[in-house]
C-alpha cells in the first residue's frame, strides 16, 4: 500500500493530558499493533521473509525491521536521550524514503539484504518495543502530547505495511511455479461471494457535499482540509463487479481491443502481455487464481482483484459506464449506499491523486509521505481483505501509479443520465 503521511492535529487518544488509564490504553494498543505484524510473519520462513520479486514490493524481514526504525527514529530517540541504538548500520538499512532522516538503502536491492537475518531483526524489535513501552510510562507530561501524537502516527503506519506485507509476498509467491500457500487455511471474507442484483445502481444525493476528515479522530494529511464540491445527477454501483463479469471481458476479447484502452494502458497490456488480472493463471483452459491459501479455481461470485487503473477504466468502457470520482464515492458511502465498501478490494477512481484545496504537508520528515506523490498516480478508496482490522475509513485515500496491481484492488462502476 502506497504510505501517506498524518494530520499533525488528530488522533484516536487525542487527550493534550492522558491519564494513568490512558497510558495504559496506548500500551495495549502499541503491543496489539506489534503483534499483528509478528503473527502475520510467523507463517512466513526465514527464506520467505527475504524474498523482493519486483522493485515495488519489499521483504517481509525488511517491513519488520522499517517500521521498527521508525519508532526508533521517530519517537525513541527524540524522546530518551540516553537511548543506545541496536546497531547503527540499521537507520541505513531500513530507512525508506525519509530523506530528511538521513541516507538510505536503495529501494530496489533490500531483497539483497540477508544479513542481518530475520532472528536479529526480532531482536531489533523487542529491543526498541522495551524502548518505547518505557516511554509511555515515564514521558514527561508537558511532551505527552506530542509524544503520544507521534507513537499514533507510528501505530497506523505499521498498519500500512502489514497491508503491504500480505500483498508483497503473495505478489512473490505468485512468481513461484509451485504456487505456495500463505495459509492453507485462509479463506475470503464472509459477504465476499453470494447472490448480487443484476442491475444494483443507486442514485447519488445530488449537490454540494462536504468531502474529507469530518472529525477529530486519526487521519492522514491528504485527507485534510475538510471542503466542499458539487456532486452531479448520476448513480453507482452497490457492489464490487465480480470475477463472473470479468471473464465476459476477457471471452469478449476486452484485451484484445484497443479502443477500450486508454493509450498508455495499451502500452501496458502490450508490453506486459496482459491478458487477465494480476495473479491469474490459465491451467487446462480453466481460469485460476493465486491467492493467499494458494491457487485455487476462480470464484465467479468473488469480487474481482489484481486490476490495474488501466484495466479497470477499461472494463468500465466496455461496460458502456465509468469509475467513480473520489468525490462521488465518498459521497456514496457516507449515505450507505455500498454493500461492500470495505474490507474486500481498494476501488480505483478516475481520481487523479492531487492535493485538497487549502492542502499543507506536516512539517519535518513526517510530511514527506504525501506532497510529493501527488503526481502520476490514481486514488483508491475503502479498504482491501489485506487492510488490517480498524485502518479503514470513509476519508481515507490510498493511491498507486495506474499500471500497479500486485495490490488487492478491484472496482466498482458509475453511471450517469
Amino acid at each position: 500500500m502506497a504510505h501517506t503521511a498524518m494530520s499533525p492535529a488528530s488522533g484516536a487518544f487525542a487527550d493534550p493530558q492522558p491519564a494513568g488509564d490512558r497510558r495504559d490504553q496506548w500500551l495495549a494498543a502499541y503491543r496489539a499493533v506489534r503483534a499483528e505484524t509478528e503473527r502475520r510473519a510467523s507463517f512466513l520462513s526465514a527464506e520467505d521473509q527475504i524474498v523482493q520479486s519486483m522493485p515495488d514490493a519489499s521483504p517481509t524481514k525488511w517491513h519488520r525491521a522499517h517500521v521498527t526504525w521508525f519508532f526508533e527514529t521517530f519517537l525513541v530517540r527524540e524522546y530518551d536521550q540516553s537511548y543506545v541504538l541496536f546497531d547503527e548500520r540499521f537507520p541505513f538499512l531500513f530507512n525508506s524514503y525519509y530523506v530528511a532522516a538521513g541516507p538510505r538503502h536503495a529501494r530496489p536491492q533490500r531483497g539483497l539484504i540477508t544479513r542481518p537475518n530475520k532472528d536479529e531483526v526480532t531482536r531489533y524489535r523487542a529491543h526498541v518495543d522495551a524502548a518505547v513501552e518505557k516511554l509511555i510510562g515515564t514521558v514527561r507530561d508537558e511532551d505527552a502530547p506530542r509524544f503520544f501524537e507521534v507513537l499514533e502516527i507510528g501505530l497506523n503506519h505499521e498498519q500500512q505495511h502489514q497491508e503491504l506485507l500480505l500483498t508483497d509476498i503473495l505478489h512473490a509467491f505468485a512468481q513461484n511455479p509451485t504456487y505456495p500457500a500463505y495459509d492453507a487455511d485462509w479463506q475470503m471474507p464472509r459477504g465476499a461471494t453470494g447472490p448480487r442484483e443484476v442491475d444494483g445502481f443507486v442514485d447519488v444525493p445530488a449537490g454540494i457535499h462536504p468531502i474529507g476528515h469530518d472529525s477529530t479522530t486519526f487521519c492522514y494529511d491528504n485527507e485534510l482540509p475538510r471542503h466542499d464540491t458539487l456532486i452531479p445527477k448520476m448513480r453507482i454501483a452497490r457492489h464490487l463487479v465480480t470475477n463472473a463479469q470479468w471473464l465476459a471481458f476477457i471471452e469478449a476479447d476486452g484485451y484484445r481491443n484497443p479502443s477500450l484502452w486508454l493509450s498508455d494502458g495499451w502500452a501496458a497490456v502490450q508490453a506486459e502481455g496482459w491478458e487477465a488480472p494480476g495473479h491469474w493463471r490459465e491451467v487446462d483452459g480453466t481460469w485460476q487464481i493465486v491467492g493467499l491459501s494458494g491457487l485455487k479455481p476462480v470464484d465467479a461470485a468473488a469480487p474481482v482483484l489484481h486490476v490495474s487503473y488501466y484495466e479497470a477504466d477499461a472494463f468500465a468502457r466496455f461496460a458502456g459506464k465509468c469509475l467513480p470520482s473520489e468525490q462521488e464515492w465518498e459521497v456514496a458511502a457516507r449515505a450507505g449506499l455500498f454493500a461492500d465498501a470495505f474490507g474486500l478490494a481498494w476501488q480505483w477512481t478516475r481520481s487523479a491523486y492531487l492535493s485538497y484545496p487549502g492542502y499543507r504537508a506536516a512539517e519535518g520528515a513526517l510530511g514527506e509521505y504525501n506532497g510529493k506523490f501527488m503526481s502520476g498516480q490514481m486514488v483508491l478508496r475503502g479498504s482491501s481483505l489485506a487492510t488490517p482490522q480498524g485502518h479503514e475509513r470513509l476519508s481515507y485515500r490510498n493511491f498507486f501509479p495506474p499500471a500497479a496491481r500486485w495490490q488487492f484492488s478491484g472496482l466498482r462502476l458509475a453511471e450517469f443520465p
